[in-house]
């Protein structure tokens, strides 16, 4: 199995296929290509919440905003999953995640460099490096990816990381921040969903509304904080959308207090 993900929403797609299954055999399956464009960190977000459901397989994610520049074309190896991108941080949360599921008698990570001496375009990695390179792993097996011949051996912590913010406590008030927003328009925070498990109603930046645990909890167009299926807080909207209703978009900062 050979995973796609990316911003690009259409045809581009289509031409990194086309070079995968030029090359090998893979079951193709697309994880998306409406990723909120040219931001790495949204896609570093579902890329974790996404990968570790599938079998193994390789996992080829390109949102790339250096394209063309000095920045490096990365494969990490995580057990039994390849991931293939950029190297702007987009996988590092993933393979965090990954490696958690680990033995503790398995291989850790290896990390190598895409090395490709002229690709076609420097526009377009994701079809002239990032395809022929996830064929390449695909096809050789991911337990033989220091086998693939334009791989370069590389120590992960030379590569960009990055991390989420992490939300603090005190006097009673919560400080976080807005992930990312979904196609729903619920806006995921950082804050852990524990934080809230005693709270029948907060203020998000002076917004009241109840916590509780389904959308259908409230009358259809009201507002509502419950935990997602990834274990964080989301300002939501029963059968609208949360973005809106808390004024909220990605990377803003929410500070959650208790309400009347």
């Amino acid at each position: 199995m050979l995973t796609l993900t990316s911003d690009f929403g259409t045809p581009y797609p289509a031409a990194m296929k086309g070079v995968i299954l030029s090359r090998t055999d893979a079951q193709l399956v697309d994880i998306a290509h409406d990723l909120p464009r040219q931001d790495p960190r949204a896609a570093a977000f579902w890329l974790r919440e996404t990968v570790p459901y599938f079998p193994p397989a390789v996992h080829l994610a390109v949102v790339d905003p250096g394209v063309g520049t000095d920045r490096a074309a990365l494969a990490i190896r995580v057990g039994d999953h390849a991931l293939v991108g950029p190297d702007n941080g987009l996988l590092r949360p993933v393979v965090r995640r990954l490696r958690e599921s680990l033995p503790a008698d398995e291989p850790m990570v290896s990390a190598y460099e895409i090395v490709v001496d002229d690709p076609a375009s420097t526009t377009f990695h994701g079809r002239d490096v990032f395809a022929p390179a996830a064929a390449e792993i695909h096809d050789a097996g991911v337990d033989r990816i220091e086998a693939v011949e334009m791989l370069a051996s590389l120590d992960l912590s030379d590569c960009v990381d990055l991390e989420f913010p992490t939300p603090t406590r005190d006097d009673g008030a919560i400080h976080g921040e807005v992930l990312v927003v979904d196609d729903f328009g619920n806006a995921i925070t950082n804050v852990p969903g524990e934080w809230l498990a005693d709270s029948e109603r907060v203020a998000v930046n002076d917004v009241p509304a109840p916590v509780v645990e389904t959308f259908a909890a409230v009358e259809p167009g009201e507002r509502l904080l419950t935990v997602g299926s990834h274990g964080y807080v989301e300002c939501d909207v029963n059968q609208g959308r949360g973005d809106d209703a808390f004024g909220l978009v990605a990377g803003d900062t929410v500070t959650v207090v208790p309400a009347e």
